[in-house]
């Protein structure tokens, strides 16, 4: 049984920044798909800020982006340290980009004032090596243009956009959210139909391809829809660990948002770049059954903590995996090979009192 150590402690309130949407009046009758909505009218002009920026052209050249991980302090806050340890091990093994705050990173778990505070903190310390993509999505459309208006803000060269979720729209308010939010720069749209309960379908992917901001999608219904945007010009990154390699060999994926490559990021990049390998997919396979086993990041935040590389820190609702599974780990790194995977400790199974699991941050 998993040990619950809970931090209690005093948390600081932030103030809300006033607002500087202007009200607008709109008609009372709204006809689909034109309708009274004005993308730009609204934002602050630093939107359109020259700093750091890049073209989706630049995005949609990406084989390899690392959804990266986000470790904590005991008290919940983030560990900057670690994490400036996981992104040199990224650029140092090859990859070309990262996700920051997405779900591998628990963005979902940070205030917006973290979010928003780490994309700046990559940004100013990685910006130059590797393209930082913030998880700027919401299923709030005022949210996602707020967030993705301050990421820009900050530098980051890209943002990665969900449809919004739980309170789920129509295919044609859908696909409102997506072009107000576009329209700040180059994006990544991100459709995984088993978070969000609702699939994007083609036509309307196909759609805001007609837009040059669009820089690709990131793809886990399948090999087969990856291939029907492939075939039409549209970038596509496979979101599923274990369909990349032939989602890219064999279906026209540009490559791969991982989060395997957070553990074996030497091993992924091969993966993309080094052709057709199904010895080496075979070999990784274990590994990332094992990674999915339960709902991502459970698992990698497990095996990272195992790995020595970040604290056995949760945020919660998400807890370790039982000891079992922690075996299995370990003994996944000694048939790999310890030397393909971050850090430079021997694995360890750890015992179940080794982990803080943090209710309040």
């Amino acid at each position: 049984m998993v040990i619950l150590k809970t931090l209690s402690f005093r948390t600081t309130s932030f103030p809300l920044p006033s607002s500087d949407v202007t009200t607008n009046t709109r008609n009372s009758c709204w006809k689909p798909p034109q309708a009274a909505v004005k993308p730009n009218f609204h934002l602050p002009m630093r939107s359109f800020e020259l700093k750091n920026r890049t073209s989706s052209e630049d995005i949609k050249s990406l084989r390899l982006i690392t959804a990266i991980k986000t470790p904590y302090l005991p008290d919940g806050r983030f560990d900057l340290e670690a994490y400036d340890d996981l992104l040199n091990v990224q650029i140092e093994q090859g990859a070309e980009g990262v996700i920051v705050g997405g779900t591998t990173g628990e963005g979902q778990l940070m205030s917006w004032e973290e979010h928003i505070m780490l994309i700046a903190h990559t940004v100013n310390c990685f910006g130059g090596k590797i393209k930082v993509i913030g998880n700027t999505g919401s299923n709030s459309t005022r949210e996602a243009i707020h967030a993705t208006e301050q990421g820009f803000a900050v530098g980051m060269h890209a943002a990665l956009h969900i449809n919004p979720y739980y309170g789920k729209t129509s295919l044609d308010g859908m696909l409102a959210h997506f072009q107000n939010v576009l329209c700040m720069g180059p994006t990544i749209i991100y459709n995984v139909p088993g978070r969000t309960g609702q699939d994007i379908p083609p036509h309307v992917i196909q759609t805001l391809a007609e837009s040059a901001n669009l820089a690709g999608v990131k793809e886990c219904v399948g090999n087969d829809r990856i291939k029907l945007y492939t075939d039409n010009g549209i970038v596509v990154w496979s979101g599923n660990d274990d369909q990349c390699h032939d989602a890219r060999w064999g279906y026209g994926a540009t490559g791969v948002i991982s989060v395997t490559s957070n553990l074996v990021p030497g091993l992924m990049r091969e993966l993309m770049y080094g052709g057709k390998n199904s010895t080496l997919n075979s070999k990784l396979l274990p590994l990332i059954d094992w990674l999915f086993h339960m709902p991502n990041p459970i698992g990698l935040n497990t095996a990272l903590a195992q790995l020595g590389v970040v604290r056995p820190v949760f945020r919660l609702p998400f807890v370790p995996l039982p000891v079992e599974k922690r075996i299995d780990f370990a003994n996944l790194v000694k048939e790999i090979g310890r030397e393909h995977f971050v850090g430079n400790k021997d694995v360890e199974v750890l015992d179940d009192d080794d982990f803080f699991l943090v209710s309040r941050y």
